[in-house]
């Protein structure tokens, strides 16, 4: 048998070298379609944030993660433009007076990116999609008891009473929960709600692109990124988790499922953890045992009962294959509890209806290490066994969909205090392996994919990863170079998105790249609303990390340092009252251009008494 027989969707093979362009010859490819990709951002996103404390140093999963995002997703389709020869190098001679009048023109493109995207194969819709936690049936599939709605219930009431219980016990959440990685505040359920709702309208549109004819070329999107948090991976049935609440995409899965008539689902969750935590019953892996469990109870049921004459045909359960990339060192398995190791080494393939597969992450010692012996031979059998799961219950179909649970903090640029164990991913592993994702569901899925933002901690980690991945859901009719996200053009992006005085980014700079410029123009659309005013009621102790150790840099140096923990003899700050910071406050939805909080110059008027006085 040859390679290519043996291996029909190209999976393990990275791009070749002569499909790598350079910035020059780089041009857009007629051969192919584009592939329509629609990029969902959600506001109400930012309203999940620590009120416990002023001192936010030990939180990682914070919002400004989305402005990383953000900057990321605006650098790759300032990239792809170019690609397409859609930019324009006078762009780079537009006056900051233009580009002011262009943004505020522009700041009230609610729900689309009202023609502001010149790429032919990319849109963005800024969603105001939302669901009621207690009033949706894909959420009462994933997180519903028998008894009611218990876990929901008790999560509403945690955000209500969030601040009442700061102030009461010093804390808003029960204890015995990590206090680092679990927190909310009031307008957290915005967050949550508005999450799922983004996700579930992502679904809608991807399976509406190819539901109405087959033989149509799709006018919707094919493939969606869905930017939101909090995350959702560690949350099981009715245990928050790892900085996850609900979780994301099972409940995504279960909407298709629902909606949709999705009989089949892939997930995929490359996040530098296992979707899994703190308990055995947890996280997307357990959710989908549990789901499998159901559907072959009821298959066997069926078997053993026959139906009755003329009854309608049974209705066939979901059936989801799990398969995870991770680290099995890090968090939850990094204390090495023999339940932990287990799930996420767990690898059953039919038996008792289950259809799980866990790949560790390994260290690699070069670039070719990674992509002929750590991809090629291990990684990519991932989709392999999707494809194994897909062939033995029917095929591909139009009953199939794929997610991806899309975290960026096994990329080479997390944090070290994240990323404890040396077992990354070069960034480009964000590109190769969305582009062999998008080719197994063009294969058995109508290309029907989903990709919802998980973890990823550190600015350059989170802006990185989006550029690559965006590019893989685009495809290959986009020729990427990966020097895009090099360190060199990395730091460039840096220095030209980072927040100026007043919080504008860099614009209209006439030294900057033609791709910085349009990527600044692009980012002061995407990166309208800022986080909202954090009131601190109390002030909690630094506790143990459960799930990741923060470090944070000193002044004069780029080495992290463990951030400090008060000893018994440190004292506590005195709680600072909410009616103290009302009058600084700012609207949720105020625009302004930077998730980064504004300094105020100093103002001092000299007074002096009129003259001919004494």
């Amino acid at each position: 048998m040859s390679e290519a027989d043996s291996d029909p969707l190209g999976i393990g093979t990275p791009l070749p070298l002569d499909q790598v362009s350079s910035e020059s010859d780089a041009r857009p490819s007629s051969s192919k379609a584009p592939t329509y990709v629609k990029i969902y951002l959600q506001d109400d996103c930012l309203k999940h944030r620590f009120i416990r404390s002023r001192d936010t140093s030990s939180i990682v999963e914070r919002p400004e993660r989305l402005r990383a995002v953000k900057i990321g997703l605006a650098a790759a389709i300032a990239r792809i433009e170019e690609a397409e020869g859609a930019l324009k190098h006078s762009d780079a001679n537009v006056s900051i007076e233009d580009e002011l009048a262009a943004a505020l023109g522009k700041m009230d493109i609610a729900t689309s990116d009202a023609g502001l995207i010149r790429a032919r194969s990319i849109s963005v819709t800024r969603s105001t999609a939302t669901v009621d936690l207690l009033d949706n049936a894909a959420v009462k599939y994933v997180h519903g008891d028998i008894d009611g709605d218990v876990y929901l219930q008790t999560l509403k009431a945690w955000a209500r009473d969030s601040e009442d219980n700061i102030i009461k016990k010093g804390s808003e959440m029960p204890e015995g929960m990590p206090p680092l990685d679990l927190y909310l505040c009031p307008s957290s359920i915005d967050a949550i709600q508005g999450a799922i709702g983004t996700v579930c309208q992502a679904v809608d549109a991807v399976i509406a692109s190819t539901s109405i004819n087959p033989s149509v070329v799709a006018t919707g999107p094919q493939r969606a990124f869905v930017a939101v948090r909090p995350p959702g991976h560690h949350c099981g049935e009715d245990t928050p988790s790892g900085f996850c609440f609900v979780n994301n995409v099972a409940i995504g899965a279960a909407h298709a499922h629902l909606k949709h008539g999705i009989q089949r689902v892939v997930i995929l969750d490359i996040d530098l953890h296992h979707g899994k935590f703190k308990v055995v019953r947890n996280g997307t892996q357990s959710i989908v045992w549990q789901i499998n469990e159901e559907t072959y109870r009821q298959t066997l049921e069926s078997e053993q009962s026959p139906s009755e004459p003329n009854a309608p045909p049974r209705t066939r359960g979901l059936q989801i294959f799990y398969g995870s990339i991770h680290d099995i060192l890090s968090f939850p398995c990094e204390d090495g509890k023999v339940s932990f190791v287990q799930a996420a080494s767990t690898s059953i393939h039919g038996s008792h209806g289950q259809y799980i597969e866990n790949i560790h992450l390994q260290t690699y010692s070069s670039e070719t290490h990674f992509w002929e012996v750590l991809y090629k031979e291990q990684y990519s059998t991932l989709l392999k066994r999707a494809s194994q799961f897909l062939d033995g219950t029917g095929g591909p179909g139009d009953d199939v969909m794929v997610f991806i649970s899309c975290g960026f903090d096994a990329g080479e640029h997390e944090y070290t205090s994240m990323s404890r164990h040396n077992r990354k991913v070069p960034t480009s592993f964000y590109h190769q392996f969305t582009l062999d994702t998008c080719t197994f569901a063009d294969v058995y899925a109508r290309g029907h994919v989903v990709s919802v933002l998980e973890g990823g901690y550190s600015d350059r980690a989170l802006s990185s990863g989006a550029i690559a991945h965006i590019c893989g859901l685009v495809g290959d009719t986009v020729r990427v170079d990966e020097r895009w996200w090099d360190l060199e053009n990395l730091i460039k992006l840096e220095k030209a998105t980072k927040a100026r005085k007043f919080g504008h980014p860099s614009q209209g700079n006439a030294d900057l790249e033609p791709w910085l410029t349009r990527t600044s123009e692009l980012l002061s659309h995407l990166d309208v609303y800022r986080t909202p005013p954090q009131p601190s009621r109390n002030w909690a102790p630094a506790t143990s990390r459960a799930l990741r150790e923060r470090k944070k840099l000193s002044r004069n140096s780029s080495t992290p340092e463990v951030a400090s923990k008060p000893g018994k003899d440190t004292p506590i700050p005195a709680p600072v009252s909410s009616s103290s910071l009302t009058s600084t406050s700012v609207s949720e939805s105020e625009p302004v251009d930077s998730l980064s909080a504004k300094k105020l110059p100093r103002v001092i008027l000299h007074v002096r008494p009129p003259e001919g006085t004494s």
